[in-house]
């Protein structure tokens, strides 16, 4: 004879969906903080995007500061050298880049021109089929007589260019200006933090977590700028001596676009092989530019940066994708360059809280180790 279950009493099947309806409504708040936030983050990208280039750039020059205050230089004093020597090389590397990077804009369309002309016998197809598509284009026109088309002028070039400029300087300032508060501040917001909690346990936690997000997160920002800085100089020097025209453009933009993990180096490629096109009338010459740039961006990539930053903090190819793709449309290349310093401090964040340990753990590389609440090592990520 089957002994059946018995019911649940009704006071246990209310207290079930009592929890499950607010973990539903706690889901739904989530989701729409996160919605409002990515709304905010859209439409005031004029205000967060210094604020979080401030944010970073105090974490890259933080293990400066440290290394003056152990010479016994007091960071009040350390802080402000500190980014007067950054703005300077800034500046200074503006400076330098203006006239070439002004020329080379006014000669795009002649240098499009005699990269058609290198390639004409193998854009034929292409021409003829947009001939076609134009002719389809204009048939169609001219069955909508009565159609009127509006078009809104936009702004002169002039006016344009001042006006990005004067944003970008304001930028600028607010960048330097809030990172030298950071920075001169020493630990005056972690302590306001830990003066936020109550007991002494949950004091050491938030001093254990807050000091490890800003050691790995600065040690790793600091890092990559350096080794993006030595690649640029490597390759600006080969193309120098290979006798391409604005080695430093090239080499600037080597180092910058490093930042984009496997974009950036495609982009750097395609333009020096460009260049090396329509400056060398051999074709197999013009190839030793971009071939150059490949062996650099392949011993950077797979030799000294594993080896110099480690594989910790390694992040999976997915997650670098999707993080470029969405902070560049929400704000642009300046959101694509800060995509994965954001997409570490978000890791080294997760691997702090047990709850968020697993969303830290999908960021990691398939070898990337998982660690514990006090940093220790585990089991390997997947």
């Amino acid at each position: 004879m089957r002994n059946d279950p018995e019911p649940m009493p009704p006071e246990t099947i209310a207290r079930a969906e009592a929890r499950a309806d607010q973990r539903l409504i706690r889901s739904l708040i989530v989701g729409l903080f996160i919605l409002v936030g990515i709304y905010a983050l859209y439409f005031a990208r004029d205000f967060f995007m210094p604020v979080v280039l401030a944010f970073f750039l105090t974490l890259t020059l933080s293990p400066v500061v440290r290394q003056l205050k152990g010479y016994g230089i007091p960071e009040v004093v350390a802080s402000p050298l500190v980014i007067l020597v950054s703005a300077g090389l800034m500046v200074g590397a503006g400076y330098l880049l203006s006239t070439p990077v002004v020329d080379l804009i006014a000669n795009a369309p002649k240098i499009g021109e005699q990269f058609d002309d290198r390639f004409r016998h193998l854009k034929a197809p292409v021409d003829r089929f947009l001939a076609v598509l134009r002719e389809l284009q204009s048939l169609t026109d001219a069955r909508e007589p009565g159609v009127q088309r509006v078009s809104v002028q936009q702004p002169g070039i002039l006016s344009q260019a001042a006006g990005d400029l004067l944003s970008v300087a304001t930028s600028f300032a607010i960048v330097l200006v809030l990172s030298l508060l950071l920075l001169a501040s020493g630990n005056l917001f972690y302590e306001k933090i830990i003066q936020s909690f109550a007991s002494l346990s949950e004091k050491k936690r938030a001093l254990r977590v807050v000091y490890d997000i800003e050691r790995e997160v600065s040690r790793y920002l600091f890092t990559i700028a350096v080794i993006n800085a030595g690649l640029g100089t490597v390759i600006g020097l080969g193309l120098w001596a290979l006798g391409v025209p604005d080695p430093l453009v090239w080499g600037v933009a080597a180092a910058l676009l490093n930042f984009l993990p496997y974009i950036g180096p495609i982009l750097t490629i395609s333009l020096v092989a460009i260049i090396s096109i329509v400056t060398f009338p051999s074709l197999s010459y013009a190839l030793l530019a971009p071939g150059f740039v490949i062996v650099c961006a392949i011993m950077e990539g797979q030799f000294v940066t594993p080896a110099v930053i480690g594989r910790r903090l390694e992040i999976n190819y997915v997650a670098i994708f999707l993080a470029i793709a969405f902070w560049s449309w929400l704000w642009g290349f300046a959101g694509a360059l800060m995509a994965v310093p954001l997409l570490v401090v978000t890791k080294v964040f997760c691997d702090n809280f047990e709850s968020l340990r697993h969303v830290g753990n999908f960021l990691g590389a398939a070898h990337s180790p998982v660690t514990d609440e006090n940093g220790n090592n585990g089991a390997r990520g997947t």
